[in-house]
């Protein structure tokens, strides 16, 4: 191989795995049939005019580039429809999303903070009796209402929890639906924040979808 040749090679190898890491790992998934979870850090080890080497899930996979390819020009508009089939074969959108976006709205920072706020009273029976700090400084003022969140703790956190777990349940579909990998520190945000305030995080992801899409229709 030229000097040429070994310094597109590299340019292709850095590009993929520094810009479309997202691509990479779909390839993992669709062509070389790795877990969710084994492909979230994949990474293109090497790459010819005929197959394609990717690091993933503790192993090498070899993806051949069927045809070869002729000259390095063809392989951006290869890799392109390789990404394009894989998002068919894996049933994903073609919006990929890279970040978390917390809550920021009035609305949402206020229902996010109601339900981490009820989440941290009910959890522990303590936080409601005398000797902990909420009721030296809220309970013991009202001690009637102290009784009541005792009486009716159970019954709402544990329908809480049931229902947010629910939720978070389906925002992993979510996550998966716009390729953010199993695990990741955006995958832990979005799973945290859609357990603790539920319908915000998914009006958040939609909002984001919407913007790339449109972004995606003036090119």
């Amino acid at each position: 191989m030229s000097s040429t040749d070994e310094a597109a090679k590299q340019r292709i190898i850095k590009h993929m795995n520094e810009d479309h890491h997202d691509s990479v790992v779909r390839y993992a998934e669709h062509y070389a049939q790795v877990s969710r979870f084994g492909s979230r850090n994949a990474t293109v080890k090497d790459v010819s005019l005929d197959k394609l080497i990717i690091n993933a899930g503790g192993s090498t996979h070899d993806i051949p580039l069927k045809p070869p390819m002729s000259s390095w020009r063809e392989a951006r508009e290869r890799f392109v429809e390789m990404d394009q089939e894989s998002i068919a074969g894996l049933d994903r959108s073609k919006i990929t999303i890279g970040e978390y976006r917390a809550p920021r709205s009035i609305y949402h920072v206020v229902i996010f903070g109601l339900c981490l706020g009820t989440y941290l009273l009910l959890s522990r029976e303590a936080n409601v009796l005398p000797g902990s700090v909420l009721y030296e400084l809220v309970f013991k003022h009202f001690p009637a209402f102290a009784e009541f969140v005792l009486r009716v703790r159970l019954w709402v956190l544990i329908p809480m929890v049931v229902i947010h777990l629910g939720e978070a349940y389906v925002m992993n579909g979510r996550l998966e639906l716009h390729s953010v990998p199993l695990f990741s520190r955006i995958w832990w945000l979005w799973m945290v924040s859609s357990f603790i305030e539920g319908v915000g995080s998914f009006q958040r992801i939609d909002a984001i979808v919407k913007e790339k899409t449109a972004k995606q229709a003036k090119h």
